[in-house]
């Protein structure tokens, strides 16, 4: 059972998916569960490390989270830095694609920021208009 915890976020993903395609859901709880899911695949996924290693190959340690590094410091400040220097973003996207496992926690991340953008305009223009 306590391995099954570490995978909450990909059922969190699923429900946010269902939730999009059933329109079942209002947008602050479309809002929430995107900003739960995006949080899940950015900080507690787990991973590979995929960290450049000296030797110009990828580090294969355990991970969580697509920003967060290894247990190796230097991993960790490389794999933040990648996330926010642009002309390391090359690098980081070699990581991001490494396994099957990685490559849809990859997409559970994009799709869950999109998700957090569009249920914050309709948030919003609800608002506006007063509908919401």
């Amino acid at each position: 059972m306590k391995s099954l915890g570490r995978y909450w976020g990909y059922l969190a993903f699923v429900i946010l998916v269902t939730a999009w395609w059933t329109r079942a859901a209002g947008p602050v709880a479309l809002l929430a569960l995107s900003l739960l899911v995006t949080a899940f695949f950015l900080f507690q996924a787990p991973v590979w490390c995929c960290a450049v290693n000296r030797d110009g190959s990828l580090c294969r340690n355990n991970s969580s989270g697509l920003l967060l590094g290894c247990s190796k410091r230097q991993h960790k400040w490389q794999k933040v830095r990648m996330a926010i220097v642009p002309h390391a973003w090359r690098q980081m996207n070699r990581g991001l694609w490494a396994s099957p496992r990685d490559a849809l926690t990859t997409l559970g991340a994009v799709v869950g920021m999109v998700s957090t953008l569009v249920a914050t305009a309709i948030s919003v223009a609800g608002k506006v208009t007063g509908k919401a």
